[in-house]
């Protein structure tokens, strides 16, 4: 086979369904999918293969969509009715005016298509049979109401045709039609411009170019994968299986490289969580956006991390909650029932319990003892704490910001502290401790007494 010239690329997204089925008022393709939109999982896949262009052909809700896809440098189009998917894609003529090239045409509910896989569908596309259109097809456990393709040993199809109008021995085929297509603009705008609406549903579909193709004598290309790829989202519930789906995959890819998981089926990451190796995860562990862990660490059981970086040899939880800001350096220690926003953490720095550490910095070496607190909001602006390296602050306190605790200081269990804490310096605030003999037992006889005498 020889090597093709590489071809401009567009891609074209369709997102104009109502998805009525998610019962919500945010478009279905927003809805997050590890942590990320359905749809922004599509876009980055199709951005590792540079097109000139990508354009989401979307209807209700439109400026959901517009607004989410904008910092991506995606065009929108508008289908203003919903008269099927060959509909859909002529929307997106005007946007791809003047583009002479590659076309792949995607589902932003079907948001788990690799670039490898799109790869594949644009080399068939240029292999030497040259084909007028490369359909993606898969063969799922209950083809059900898809679109079924008959094609010969090579994958060239001799029939496409919707559910709604197949014969009986034409829906016992398992090859089924995912939507997904790559074809060159000079053959989609022409072929599209002949499809008529004259079948069951009395829309104009997309996949009816491979027969008018074929009607001309030029043979289409079917390039399958597998089903779990193109898995549709049109219902809460489907969102669910794929997400379950994803995680899996997640998992066994963590463990691949090199992490351990004590549960994997309780573990569950974000679409850029980065784990290294030999981290050690215990069960029922969650990680939103922007988390990385690095070689080493552990993540014990029952913690929650987001926008969070923990650092080589780190120790998180049990029951810990990391948010975002939280950078947790090499060999710290971050215990249960800990919170940590917006801090950093030195060098084997440690809050072994029962804390809330927000705003600040906490030197390494440092000690921040249990139930202790940085109070880093007056009600209207945010304050800093500073703890110096080695400084070990007692259990019960509050560090009232902005305020700042020196290198090697000590601050004295149960103090409110509101002014700096100088280097190598003791700070305590505690009124003076009164002691009063046989108080007790005196108190005791008393209520006793009153008790007896109701």
């Amino acid at each position: 086979m020889t090597v093709p010239t590489p071809m401009p690329l567009a891609a074209i997204i369709l997102a104009a369904g109502q998805g009525t089925r998610m019962k919500s008022d945010l478009h279905k393709v927003l809805h997050p999918l590890a942590g990320r939109p359905m749809l922004l999982h599509l876009v980055a896949s199709v951005a590792e293969l540079s097109p000139a262009h990508t354009v989401a052909v979307v209807g209700a809700r439109r400026e959901q969509v517009e607004a989410a896809v904008a910092p991506h440098g995606v065009t929108i189009a508008h289908q203003a009715e919903q008269l099927g998917t060959g509909h859909a894609v002529a929307q997106a003529r005007a946007a791809l005016d003047g583009f002479d090239g590659d076309v792949l045409i995607l589902y932003g509910d079907v948001p788990l298509v690799r670039a490898e896989t799109m790869r594949a569908m644009i080399a068939r596309l240029h292999a030497d049979d040259a084909p007028a259109s490369v359909v993606l097809g898969f063969r799922p456990a209950d083809p059900g109401a898809y679109g079924r393709i008959i094609a010969d040993g090579d994958g060239r199809i001799a029939k496409m045709v919707e559910f709604k109008d197949a014969s009986t021995e034409e829906r016992a085929v398992m090859l089924c039609n995912s939507g997904l297509m790559a074809v060159r603009t000079a053959d989609l705008w022409a072929l599209l411009d002949r499809v008529t609406n004259d079948n069951a549903a009395g829309e104009y579909y997309l996949p009816d170019i491979v027969m008018l193709a074929a009607a001309d004598g030029r043979s289409s290309a079917v390039v399958e994968t597998a089903a779990d790829e193109v898995a549709g989202v049109n219902s809460r519930a489907e969102l669910a299986a794929v997400e379950a789906r994803w995680q899996a995959a997640r998992r066994t890819q963590a463990m691949a490289d090199g992490a351990t998981l004590l549960a994997p089926e309780t573990v569950w990451f974000s679409w850029d969580t980065a784990v290294g190796r030999d981290v050690l995860i215990e069960q029922n562990v969650v990680f939103g956006p922007g988390v990385s862990v690095a070689d080493g660490a552990t993540v014990h059981a029952f913690s929650h991390l987001e926008g969070a970086k923990v650092a080589g040899g780190a120790s998180i939880g049990p029951y810990a909650r990391l948010r975002p800001g939280a950078a947790i350096g090499a060999g710290a220690r971050v215990g249960n029932f800990v919170e940590i926003k917006n801090a950093v953490f030195g060098a084997g720095a440690k809050a072994n319990h029962l804390s809330y550490i927000g705003d600040a910095s906490v030197g390494a070496g440092a000690n921040i003892g249990a139930g202790t607190i940085t109070c880093n909001y007056d009600g209207f602006g945010k304050y800093r704490t500073q703890v110096g390296a080695g400084a070990f602050v007692g259990s019960n306190s509050a560090l009232v910001a902005p305020v700042a605790i020196g290198d090697g200081a000590i601050v004295a269990a149960g103090s409110v502290i509101t002014r700096d804490v100088p280097a190598d310096a003791l700070g305590v605030v505690r009124g003076v401790q009164e002691v009063k003999s046989g108080w007790a037992a005196q108190f005791r006889d008393r209520m006793r007494a009153r008790k007896a005498a109701k």
